[in-house]
């Protein structure tokens, strides 16, 4: 069975991609986001930077096996924006990724063909300077033991290259480790038969 457990998003923020149409500006941004939360305090900052500007465009996707995904056009014409920004995520595949366009009016109507050519265009530069990563998607386990068999934990850990995400060491010990998605069944069968740990998902 093959399990995608791979995605693709932006390493780092791109800021300030230029693009002119008749007079008028495009500037576009890209972030990466994880929560719709942050999309706010994107588009605000951008705001009071940019504030004689007059639309302040947006699409984002987020997520990995459930995608949600929301376009804003801002005041512009129907569909002539968000869409167009929101079609360049998905040309280049990522996710957990938020494209801001904000445009400067130059004074000469650019119709709705226009406008979804130019933020289209806008987007799709924007991505295009930005560095693409490829992610796993992990699923999380929590394994919960008695010292006496940390070194048999640790000995897993390492030979089956689990990551530690975070680990609490009181009465006994409790370990939260991440594998990528495709290997969490066999992770979590070989850790389940292993006498004396218990093992819960996330």
């Amino acid at each position: 069975m093959n399990i995608k457990d791979t995605y693709k998003t932006i390493a780092a923020s791109v800021s300030e991609i230029l693009f002119k149409e008749k007079n008028s500006k495009f500037i576009g941004y890209a972030f990466p986001i994880h929560h719709e939360e942050e999309v706010k305090t994107y588009i605000e900052t951008l705001k009071k930077e940019h504030f004689s500007a007059r639309h302040w465009c947006y699409a984002y996707q987020i997520g990995t096996e459930q995608l949600k995904f929301r376009a804003n056009d801002d005041g512009e014409p129907n569909n002539s924006a968000g869409m167009p920004i929101y079609g360049q995520i998905q040309s280049f595949e990522v996710t957990n990724t938020l494209v801001v366009v904000v445009r400067y009016f130059g004074g000469v109507k650019l119709g709705v063909g226009g406008l979804i050519s130019a933020y289209k265009t806008c987007a799709q530069l924007t991505l295009a300077a930005a560095e693409i990563v490829e992610k796993t998607i992990d699923q999380h386990f929590i394994l919960t033991f008695d010292y006496k068999n940390m070194n048999k934990v640790m000995r897993i850990i390492k030979e089956k290259n689990l990551t530690i995400v975070n680990q609490k060491m009181e009465l006994n010990c409790q370990i939260e480790i991440a594998t990528r998605k495709k290997y969490a069944e066999e992770i979590f069968d070989l850790l389940t038969n292993t006498f004396e740990i218990k093992i819960d998902r996330l």
